[in-house]
């Protein structure tokens, strides 16, 4: 199909509409199809009214639930679509069919739309679901009144040829159709393919985040793959834009395939795994999850600190439950010289070994570090099972020593300051007055 073509597909069309409207037909139709929308309008709120779509159905799996709030919220279009049908069929009974033309195209549009809900209504992705609904509708509209293969031929008319590669609007829309299903279909498999591996106890964290990485990769490369080859392009032909794309691609994403290898690498490596307990730089927290391009870390107030991957290759990184959970804890404190230093070391202790956290099967060690001049400083060090709270027993450990010394008469040194005036009085500043003239 040429431009000349195209022209005389649209001039005769606006020869039919110029026709259609000028008769009063059109009008009773039109009259006929603003009652129904009013009607179908007032229904569909009466029935929201009396319906609750957030509790409606929720005993049931998740697809029929959507389903049936999908058609409880369709109960307009439905409505439409009745009021219409049994409007044409009165009028068919009584004039032409051609008379209620406009009446049947409302119809089957309004059923189309209605069929092209329910189907996608197992679709969670609301955008996905706009976008499918609305192309699938196009074309049903098109083929309903009798324009399909026109448009089909005008959007395959004009092209661009690059690199051998012939480009067109239909197919570029066939191409865009096919990727959003192989994606669709790409994230449903790698989901049920996440669940069966997260369900495995046999494999590591690392493991589990590594095999859900790649599974997804791969199942994206090969979803786009065979949608490149249904349309019809050959992968070789896109040969030529990948020279200038990739130069683009690696100075632009640099960052973000630096942050992907590193999360390979460290998938690998098995240096961290969701769950261990570490500290980056000033974040501290526990890694909730490992994704792509950064790290979660869950600092236990409810914040999360989004670590790049490459952070974690490149920097210093303190991980407490690397090989060991078992931590050590630093008590530092200090008494006075009026203190027996054997009785304060007994004392903390004692107080140390009956923490809830302390570890049984390891003594707790305090040792005399240094005769300070404020007093004497003490390092009281125990083992706990786990560090996740670490800051809580000390904070335990030390309230405990506060009592423990106020009952022994121990007192916890600070600095003094005295000043001292030798002479009997401070010296006072004598102004002699010289007397003017």
């Amino acid at each position: 199909m040429d431009l000349h073509d195209i022209v005389e597909l649209l001039q005769t069309t606006a020869r039919s509409v110029g026709a259609e409207v000028t008769s009063p037909w059109f009008y009773l139709q039109l009259g006929l199809i603003l009652a129904a929308t009013g009607i179908s309008i007032a229904v569909g709120a009466a029935v929201r009214a009396k319906v609750d779509l957030g509790s409606l159905a929720m005993g049931w799996p998740i697809p029929f639930r959507l389903f049936m709030r999908v058609l409880v919220g369709s109960t307009p279009t439905a409505v439409f679509a009745v009021l219409v049908m049994a409007a044409r069929g009165i009028m068919l009974a009584s004039t032409w069919p051609s008379r209620s033309y406009l009446l049947a195209v409302s119809a089957k549009l309004a059923l189309a739309w209605l069929a092209i809900r329910l189907i996608t209504s197992v679709i969670r992705n609301a955008f996905i679901v706009r976008v499918v609904s609305l192309f699938a509708w196009a074309i049903a509209a098109l083929s309903i009144i009798g324009q399909l293969g026109p448009a089909i031929d005008a959007l395959d008319a004009v092209s661009v040829e690059v690199g051998g590669l012939r480009l067109t609007p239909l197919l570029l829309i066939k191409l865009g159709a096919l990727l959003i299903l192989a994606l669709w279909l790409t994230n449903l498999a790698s989901n049920f393919a996440e669940n069966r591996i997260n369900r495995s106890s046999d494999l590591t964290p690392s493991i589990q985040v590594l095999l859900v990485k790649m599974i997804r990769m791969g199942l994206m490369v090969v979803a786009i793959a065979i949608a490149l080859g249904a349309v019809g392009i050959n992968l070789s032909a896109l040969a030529v834009f990948t020279g200038a794309a990739g130069v683009g691609i690696g100075l632009g994403l640099q960052k973000i395939v630096a942050n992907f290898i590193s999360g390979l690498i460290l998938l690998v490596d098995k240096s961290v795994k969701p769950g261990d307990l570490v500290t980056i730089g000033d974040s501290s927290g526990r890694i909730s999850a490992m994704k792509t391009r950064y790290i979660s870390v869950a600092a236990g107030d409810g914040r999360e600190f989004l670590i790049p991957n490459e952070d974690l290759v490149t920097q210093k990184v303190v991980n407490w439950t690397y090989t060991d959970k078992n931590t050590l804890v630093k008590v530092a404190f200090g008494a006075n010289y009026d203190a027996d230093p054997r009785l304060v070391c007994r004392l903390a202790a004692e107080i140390a070994a009956s923490s809830p956290r302390a570890t049984k099967g390891k003594t707790p060690n305090c040792i005399l570090t240094e005769f300070a001049e404020a007093g004497m400083k003490f390092s009281l060090t125990f083992w706990i099972a786990d560090p996740d709270g670490m800051d809580n027993v000390k904070s335990e450990v030390m309230l405990a020593l506060w009592d423990a010394f106020k009952r022994e008469g121990i007192r916890v040194p600070y600095p003094v300051r005295e000043i001292r005036v030798r002479g009997g009085a401070l010296p006072v500043e004598t102004v002699v007055e010289v007397p003017s003239g």
